[in-house]
C-alpha cells in the first residue's frame, strides 16, 4: 500500500516527513498538480495546536486526487527514478563550473552589459515535471533567443502545427541564425533562426492591442529600447519578410474574430456598416458565428443572424456548424436561437432559388 510505502510501515508520520517524501522524489510543494493536496494539507497544520501527525485518513483524505501521481513518484516510475542522486551530480557539475571565469557578458546590446559576471544559475524540470535548481536562480534575466523553442511551443499550441509551418519551414538552413535568406517556398527555414522567429512572434495573440500582447510576454521596456537601437539587421529581416509577402495577415479576420470572442457587438456593427464581409473565416474555416456560438454570446449571435443574416451552415474544418460549437459547449439557450434561425434561413433560401428558378423560366419561355 501506498501509505505504507512512504511511512516504512508506520501507523503516522509528521506530515514534514510526507512532504520530504514528495520532494525527494523531484515534486515540490509549488506544483500545480499537487495544489489540492498542498491546500488539505496546510489546513491541516492550520487546524492543529500542535504538530499534524499523517495517519491513513488524513493520507487518504489528501492524496485522494493526487494517486495516480504519487504512485508513479513514490514507485519510481518517473523518467529519473533515483532524483536525490541526479540532483547530486547536477550540484557537482555546478559548484566545478561556478570556478571558470573565463568569457564576458554579452556586449552586442548595451544594456547585457549591465549583467554580474559572477551570477550563474541552474534550473531543470524532467517530462514528468521533476524539478531542481541550484544557484542565483531567482534573478530575472533576459531569455533573448533562448525564448525561440517557447515560443514556437505557444505558437504550435495556440493554432497547431499546420497552421504554424504554412508560414515557417523545419529544415536546417545552413546559413547564420541571422541571415536574410528563405527557403524555396519564400518561408523562413525553421523557427530557430531569425526570420522563423519574427514569423513565429506575429503568430502569437494576433488579436490584441500592443499593450496586451507586451504584458503576455512580460514585456521589458529598457531591454527592449536597447535592443531597437542595435538590431538593424532584425529590421533588415522584418522588412525582407514584408517584401516578400511572408505571413501577410488578414487584420479584417483577426479583428472581426476578436470582436466575436469578446462579445463587441459594436464593433461588429461598425464593420457591418463598413461593408465588411461579415462570414470571413479564419484558418481553421470558423465564422464569427462559430466564435460567438462557442463563446455563448447570445447579442452577438442575434446581430449576426437578424441583422447581417449570416450563413448558419459554414462548416468548419471539423466539420462543425456554429449550433455543433454552442452545443458542445452547453449554450443551450444560443442553440435555441440558432435552431430557429437555419429553420427560417433554410425557408428564405428555398424562396429565393424557387423565385429565381421561376424567373429564369420564363425569361428562357420568352426568348
Amino acid at each position: 500500500m501506498l501509505f505504507y510505502t512512504i511511512t516504512e510501515g508506520a501507523e503516522k508520520v509528521p506530515v514534514s516527513h510526507f512532504i520530504a517524501a514528495v520532494k525527494s522524489t523531484g515534486l515540490l510543494t509549488s506544483d500545480p498538480r499537487l495544489r489540492d493536496c498542498m491546500e488539505k494539507i496546510r489546513k491541516a497544520v492550520q487546524e492543529s495546536a500542535g504538530e499534524v501527525m499523517m495517519d491513513r485518513e488524513l493520507f487518504r483524505k489528501c492524496v485522494g486526487g493526487n494517486i495516480v501521481l504519487l504512485s508513479l513518484a513514490f514507485r519510481r516510475k518517473f523518467i529519473i527514478p533515483e532524483f536525490e542522486a541526479f540532483v547530486g551530480v547536477i550540484n557537482d557539475i555546478y559548484y566545478t563550473s561556478k570556478l571558470q571565469h573565463d568569457g564576458q557578458v554579452a556586449k552586442y546590446i548595451p544594456h547585457l552589459t549591465k549583467f554580474s559576471p559572477d551570477l550563474w544559475g541552474v534550473s531543470l524540470c524532467t517530462v514528468d515535471g521533476q524539478r531542481h535548481s541550484v544557484g542565483d536562480t531567482k534573478v530575472p534575466f533576459c531569455l533573448q533567443s533562448c525564448v525561440k523553442p517557447l515560443e514556437y511551443a505557444i505558437a504550435v499550441h495556440e493554432h497547431g502545427t499546420e497552421r504554424i509551418h504554412h508560414y515557417v519551414g523545419k529544415e536546417p538552413s545552413g546559413f547564420k541564425f541571422n541571415k536574410l535568406s528563405l527557403d524555396e517556398e519564400n518561408k523562413p527555414h525553421n523557427p530557430m533562426v531569425n526570420a522563423g522567429a519574427i514569423v513565429i512572434s506575429s503568430l502569437i495573440k494576433p488579436g490584441v492591442n500592443k499593450a496586451e500582447k507586451f504584458d503576455y510576454f512580460n514585456f521589458h521596456f529598457t531591454r527592449f529600447q536597447s535592443e531597437k537601437e542595435t538590431g538593424d539587421r532584425n529590421y533588415a529581416i522584418g522588412y525582407y519578410l514584408k517584401e516578400k509577402k511572408v505571413c501577410t495577415l488578414n487584420k479584417s479576420v483577426v479583428n472581426l474574430m476578436f470582436a466575436a470572442h469578446s462579445g463587441d457587438v459594436s464593433a461588429l456593427r461598425r464593420f457591418a456598416l463598413s461593408s465588411m464581409e461579415m462570414e470571413l473565416k479564419d484558418y481553421d474555416s470558423r465564422t464569427p458565428l462559430h466564435i460567438a456560438a462557442a463563446e455563448g454570446h447570445m447579442d452577438v449571435v442575434l446581430f449576426l443572424s437578424q441583422s447581417c443574416k449570416v450563413n448558419p451552415f459554414v462548416k468548419d474544418r471539423w466539420g462543425n456548424i456554429p449550433r455543433d460549437d454552442a452545443m458542445q459547449f452547453g449554450h443551450e439557450d444560443v442553440v435555441k436561437v440558432l435552431e430557429e434561425y437555419e429553420q427560417n434561413y433554410s425557408l428564405q433560401t428555398s424562396q429565393t432559388d424557387t423565385e429565381d428558378h421561376s424567373h429564369q423560366s420564363k425569361l428562357n419561355k420568352s426568348v
